[in-house]
């Protein structure tokens, strides 16, 4: 299915936004949750699944539903199609800190694998399924898990990453990479879980048991701030400083008790 043709802004520079413009019959897919705001014109629909598949039954959706509840995703993705006149626009953006990134399709091969919850929209006629690594290790202790999500289609499509966003070109080279700061993967890229470095290495280094290595040809997209690392460490340190929430605090609170 070919994909509309959608022109686009990206606002910001750390807390992005993306705007979306369309004319009219045009169509973009979200993820749930992820619009900002709409101009007149533009109406929105919920659907079970992605619309690629012009004539895909009600089995076949339920079988696209049942995979992306296996990623933790929403079952739904959101439709927006401008039904008025001239061009109009929509905006969507990501839940957390960081930056967006826009993505040929038809430049890359067709084709991204990515983290299952980087997608934040894309022209219609964009696939958007899932991709079962065949390496075990990769699922059982990889940042991403065992199932990845793939993105494919000749038009726009947009991820979401944390923090900075790094864009590492590989030509036949390997590249070892913190799994939570792994983002999302082109071209001839294999991709699987390896033990890091010695057992004192995985134990006392503090960069995790394992790292996610990329080997091949493509672009390799990184984050510096996974979600999951900046949340670990905003729990960590709720009790940090002096004050009623820190360690002195509660022995201040005891105190006044007495």
């Amino acid at each position: 299915m070919i994909c509309h043709e959608i022109d686009y802004e990206i606002i910001g520079a750390e807390l992005q936004l993306i705007e979306v413009e369309l004319d009219p019959g045009e169509t973009v897919v979200a993820e749930a949750g992820a619009m900002t705001y709409m101009e007149e014109g533009i109406d929105f629909e919920t659907r079970m699944g992605d619309g690629s598949e012009a004539n895909e039954g009600i089995m076949g959706k339920l079988f696209q539903a049942g995979k992306r509840m296996m990623t933790g995703e929403s079952i739904f993705t959101t439709h927006f199609t401008h039904h008025g006149h001239g061009k109009k626009r929509v905006a969507f953006s990501a839940p957390y800190p960081g930056n967006i990134v826009p993505l040929n399709m038809a430049e890359l091969g067709g084709r991204i694998t990515c983290q299952k919850d980087a997608f934040l929209c894309a022209a219609f006629g964009t696939k958007i399924d899932i991709s079962f690594n065949r390496k075990l290790g990769s699922g059982f202790f990889g940042g991403e898990g065992f199932i990845l999500q793939a993105l494919e289609g000749d038009g726009m499509a947009f991820i979401q990453a944390g923090g900075t966003v790094i864009e590492k070109k590989l030509k036949g080279e390997k590249l070892r990479v913190d799994t939570g700061c792994l983002v999302g993967f082109s071209g001839d890229i294999d991709y699987d879980i390896q033990r890091a470095g010695n057992l004192k290495s995985m134990v006392f280094g503090g960069e995790g048991l394992f790292l996610a290595t990329l080997q091949g040809t493509g672009t390799v997209w990184l984050q510096s701030l996974p979600f999951a690392r900046m949340a670990d460490r905003i729990l960590t340190n709720a009790g940090g400083g002096t004050g009623e929430g820190s360690v002195l605090g509660k022995i201040g609170n005891m105190l006044d008790g007495d």
